[in-house]
């Protein structure tokens, strides 16, 4: 089975956290975006926002990575808030912002209205899409790709 791509959205923020603890949370917390994703496939995430609670905005894919664990796993941040987890090899990457790569872009359809298609959090790409923002990150497409 082939690799699939996705994007994950959440604030530079939050996918920092992630980013240095190898593992990707998505939708707030919820399983089923984690579940769609498979061993082996690619995760970039895109932060719209530089915090969570703030308005100030960031606008670029912050994080490239592949998805090393199996299994979903519930962690307790604090009380009351359990949301789940899968594993994630994040890559050395630059930022990229995303209006330079906007029209080079398919999964975007409406270049004016670019936003939209990061309303659910969560999404599939094309690897042509992948490819494009995985250069801009790192320089290259990643070699087990």
């Amino acid at each position: 089975m082939s690799a699939r791509y996705w994007i994950g959205v959440a604030s530079k923020e939050h996918v920092h956290i992630g980013v240095a603890g190898g593992f990707s949370q998505l939708c707030h917390g919820k399983a089923q975006p984690l579940k769609r994703m498979a061993v082996g496939d690619w995760l970039i995430y895109y932060s719209p926002k530089e915090r969570f609670e703030e308005s100030a905005p960031c606008q670029k894919f912050t994080a490239i990575g592949k998805v090393s664990g199996d299994k979903i796993y519930p962690f307790e941040m604090f009380p009351g808030f359990v949301p789940y987890r899968r594993d994630v090899n994040f890559l050395q990457a630059n930022d990229a912002p995303i209006r330079s790569l906007l029209e080079q872009l398919s999964f975007i359809q409406n270049k004016s209205r670019w936003g939209y298609a990061f309303r659910f959090g969560h999404l599939e790409i094309p690897k042509s899409d992948f490819e494009v923002i995985a250069t801009r990150m790192l320089g290259c497409i990643p070699e087990d790709n």
